[in-house]
């Protein structure tokens, strides 16, 4: 059975400092649709929404044609790039906003968590805002009162029920929305984005409550999310946005394939992609195992990373080397930060400097690619200077019996034996 059919789904914007209809676009449009009989002229006209270039048009479509049917019992992942458009569709499925054309048939209740927020009072305590909630999806008072322990207990707020909810932190606030949403018993559960907010206890409760409603009660689910890892082990379909239209509708696997491969790696000099958060340092040298590439091929019996940053700096400062290391499927595998380990700063002088920095991968890595993430930072103050692009790592992986390496793609970082 069909849960969920966007036809023709399209919504255009209007850009500028007003965002809104101006009375002269009204006039004109009650002239030719109401007089003359014709179509709405400002449907003909609008750029793509590619958010990297400059448009020709005051108008935008944030969304153009977009078609397609999700099953009841499905777990959809919506993914693309920031500005591809996936918020602002379940922002039209949730009824937040309207379509410039087309229609969505839902069938069944749905229960929205769009953002750190969504639906709740801040003048209203927590409790009261179960209840409204409830209410709004269509609940009996006694129905909820049933439900309630059972959102608290989830939620972990217990604490703070009877405190208004202006006074939660956003991970307490995204805490009670999901645990209102998943538990009222909705037909069709849309989660945007908002789990990232939580800490990892609570987003491991999270999917798991959400592979719950979709598995073991058959209902639908819609999830918005950067972490591919997440979106693979929950979702079985995918679509894939791009500048407002559907780039891909099909398996998960794919889907997350597809969209691995429009962000190309950009081969290019480490130099060349220093961005600079502040003036008050210069870099001369930046290498990595003495190249001053950002793409580095490491073999089974080398698994050193050697950084070295050479500079001048133009006033004191502390100086710390941070570096987070990521998988293909932008998962945060380790992260590497000496000075904070060991509570430790140095201050450097005005004038030359030199930091070098050996990180060592685990000796059983597996073979794939990887990025890493390299930043001069002072020390829980401000960051210095970052990389635009991560740098890419590609390892042969350890060998297994027969001297076969193993295989990286999504079962894993290191082997276990």
């Amino acid at each position: 059975m069909t849960a969920i059919e966007f036809n023709n789904i399209s919504k255009q914007y209007r850009l500028g400092l007003v965002s809104t209809r101006t009375l002269s676009h009204d006039l004109n449009r009650w002239w030719a649709m109401n007089i003359r009989g014709k179509e709405d002229p400002y449907l003909k006209i609008g750029d793509t929404n590619d958010r990297s270039t400059k448009g020709e048009s005051d108008y935008v479509w944030a969304l153009r044609d977009i078609d397609f049917k999700v099953e009841q019992g499905d777990v959809l992942g919506i993914i693309g790039k920031n500005g591809a458009g996936k918020s602002t569709l379940l922002k039209i499925l949730s009824k937040v906003t309207t379509p410039t054309t087309g229609t969505i048939k839902a069938r069944g209740r749905i229960a929205s968590l769009l953002e750190v927020g969504t639906g709740f009072h801040p003048e209203m305590t927590g409790r009261e805002n179960i209840y409204m909630n409830g209410a709004i999806m269509g609940m009996t008072k006694a129905e909820i009162s049933r439900k309630l322990d059972e959102i608290v207990d989830f939620s972990g707020c217990e604490r703070y029920l009877d405190t208004p909810v202006k006074r939660y932190s956003s991970g307490m606030t995204v805490r009670l929305g999901f645990a209102i949403a998943a538990h009222l018993e909705p037909e069709i559960l849309v989660v945007d984005e908002v789990l990232a907010v939580g800490d990892a206890e609570f987003q491991k409760k999270a999917i798991g409550k959400m592979q719950d409603v979709s598995k073991g009660e058959g209902r639908t689910v819609l999830f918005v999310s950067h972490n591919m890892g997440s979106i693979k082990m929950l979702c079985n379909k995918g679509v894939v946005l791009k500048n407002g239209l559907v780039d891909y509708n099909g398996n998960i696997e794919s889907a997350v394939d597809n969209y691995l491969k429009d962000n190309e790696f950009k081969v290019g000099l480490l130099l060349d992609s220093i961005k600079y958060h502040s003036n008050i340092l210069e870099i001369n040298e930046f290498t990595i195992n003495q190249r001053n590439e950002n793409t580095h091929h490491l073999t089974s019996e080398n698994l050193n990373l050697e950084i070295k940053i050479e500079g001048k700096l133009n006033i004191a400062s502390r100086l710390e080397l941070e570096a987070q290391l990521y998988d293909a499927n932008n998962i945060l595998l380790a992260s590497y930060c000496l000075g904070h380990l060991k509570g430790q700063y140095k201050m450097n002088k005005p004038g030359t400097f030199i930091i070098k920095e050996k990180f060592i991968l685990p000796e059983n890595i597996t073979k794939g690619e990887f990025f890493l993430d390299i930043q001069l930072t002072d020390p829980n103050v401000t960051y210095i200077l970052s990389l635009k692009n991560p740098v890419k790592i590609t390892t042969e992986g350890c060998l297994g019996e027969g001297g076969v390496s193993f295989q990286y793609k999504d079962r894993g970082f290191v082997v276990l034996r």
